[in-house]
């Protein structure tokens, strides 16, 4: 692994604004779910990139649960956020914020974990600096981050059960 600087989670941070407008919801007037998936996609493909300084594709995407409606009209704003590279992939914390700004009104809508791969020009996988994390916050999506890429490959059946050792922590 060649030897790539550290960098903190807080020199990657990608902050999208978009406001919703009418061609973006559904019948309900909220804002459709795959046109969200598609701005989390892009808000975290530029902290990936803005971190690993590469092209980056998207690998994976973790339980995005939608618990509150995004309305016509609202200002949404995604902050993406690097919180932990292995060899040649990031995973990327998102979180959604709907504003209502007429009526005052601020409400964490969705969170969720994309997953990118740093590629060279040729496609094949390149290597990615680490992240060292500052924060108790970013410290503990770093930890957490192991067990979340465990579970993920597990999941692919790109890793036996039995390896997952961070995860068997979980219920030993």
């Amino acid at each position: 692994m060649p030897n790539l600087p550290k960098k903190k989670p807080s020199q990657s941070v990608t902050t999208m604004t978009e406001l919703v407008l009418p061609n973006d919801t559904n019948t309900l007037n909220n804002l459709m779910g795959g046109r969200l998936l598609h701005l989390m996609d892009i808000a975290a493909a530029i902290t990936a990139q803005r971190h690993s300084e590469r092209i980056v594709v998207t690998a994976s995407v973790d339980n995005v649960s939608f618990s509150e409606p995004i309305a016509l009209g609202d200002v949404v704003t995604i902050t993406a956020q690097v919180t932990r590279a292995f060899n040649s992939s990031m995973e990327v914390y998102l979180e959604v914020n709907a504003e209502n700004i007429p009526a005052g009104i601020k409400k964490t809508t969705n969170k969720a974990f994309f997953t990118f791969v740093a590629v060279d020009q040729m496609g094949k996988p390149i290597y990615v600096p680490e992240v060292e994390p500052e924060t108790a916050e970013e410290k503990e999506r770093f930890d957490g981050a192991l067990r979340r890429r465990q579970l993920r490959l597990v999941l692919a059946k790109r890793m036996k059960p039995e390896e997952a050792t961070e995860l068997k922590l979980l219920f030993a």
